[in-house]
């Protein structure tokens, strides 16, 4: 399996970009990514939040 090149919070902290107002296409291009992986991002982490 392919690895992310990605961290988890790495991803969290880009997808509260798009949450403060980024749109979704440019986030995708400035990343390197697909939509899809947004939304599968979206989908997988965006209901947690990071505590230290």
């Amino acid at each position: 399996m392919k690895h992310s090149k990605f961290t988890d919070s790495q991803i969290m902290d880009a997808l509260k970009r798009v949450d403060a107002g980024l749109a979704i296409p440019e986030f995708c291009y400035e990343l390197g990514i697909s939509t899809a992986t947004f939304y599968k991002w979206r989908a997988k982490y965006g209901s947690m939040d990071i505590s230290f």
